[in-house]
């Protein structure tokens, strides 16, 4: 599966791979983050049940606090 994230693109061996996976696979879980798939959010609730598709475009940003 190649997907594009932040405007790299990234092969992936999994099938089915849903935003929660990806999270996990990239390392940002218990991160605050926003992810765009295809031009739409997919709120913190649905990252289990979205599924990722070959060639979906994705941004995912993390919120940096400071002061």
């Amino acid at each position: 599966m190649l997907i594009t994230i932040n405007g790299k693109p990234r092969s992936f061996e999994a099938a089915n791979l849903s935003v929660a996976d990806l999270v996990q696979h990239l390392e940002l879980v218990g991160k605050r983050l926003a992810i765009e798939r295809n031009g739409e959010i997919v709120p913190r609730s649905q990252f289990e049940a979205t599924q990722l598709a070959d060639g979906d475009k994705l941004e995912i940003v993390g919120a940096v606090g400071g002061g």
